[in-house]
């Protein structure tokens, strides 16, 4: 599959770039391993760190609250218990890594697919490689009317982190700059628009096409 090169301002330059089948247009993707690779990514972003004080972490007496015996109601041994109000919780959260492993080829695929889906639905575009002199929002929202992807959620794909294209979309509502070795599938599907700059292609074909 060929696609147009455009410049910054959107204009087509006449040069086409070959998309590769085994990564762009693959026959068969997989939408478990997308699900497998989202929930992944997702689960990597929490910290974990939740704790709730147990009967242990519960500062307080450890005499017997009362008697064993005679009292009419249940024995009780410490006002630290979970049923009396202050004592500690029940099996509550502890600190934990939520982290799993996949494998690299289930990646892949999921990527694949990722990147099929988008094809598909006409959401890929390509540009020249290009940077910006000094970091300005204005210039990178300029890059983006140009190509109709202003207003949407965005995905701009380089070779290299460029710190002027980087700072030039920080501050913009959905936009996003991602280098090739970072891009995830979370990343791919969660754009409207998914903008690749020319040599990145190449740089993508070479590490998903094995």
């Amino acid at each position: 599959m060929e696609l147009s090169v455009h410049n910054l301002k959107g204009e087509d330059t006449g040069k086409k770039v070959t998309l590769s089948d085994d990564v762009f247009s693959i026959e068969e993707p997989n939408d478990h391993a997308i699900y497998l690779d989202v929930k992944q990514f997702l689960a990597n972003q929490r910290q974990g760190t939740h704790k709730s004080k147990e009967r242990a972490d519960i500062v307080g007496s450890t005499r017997k609250i009362k008697r064993q015996k005679g009292t009419g109601t249940a024995r009780a041994g410490s006002i630290k218990s979970p049923i009396f109000r202050g004592g500690g919780r029940v099996f509550g959260p502890r600190p934990r890594s939520y982290s799993f492993k996949l494998n690299k080829k289930l990646k892949q695929l999921a990527r694949k697919s990722a990147l099929t889906y988008k094809v598909k639905e006409d959401a890929v575009k390509v540009v020249e490689d290009f940077t910006f002199e000094t970091p300005r929002t204005k210039d990178y929202l300029s890059f983006l009317s140009a190509l109709e992807a202003n207003g949407k959620k965005s995905l701009y794909v380089t070779t290299e982190l460029d710190k002027n294209i980087y700072l030039s979309g920080r501050n913009i509502k959905g936009a996003k700059v991602a280098v090739v070795d970072d891009l995830s599938t979370y990343d791919i599907l969660n754009a409207d628009s998914l903008i690749f700059s020319e040599n990145s292609l190449s740089k993508i074909n070479n590490q998903l096409a094995k």
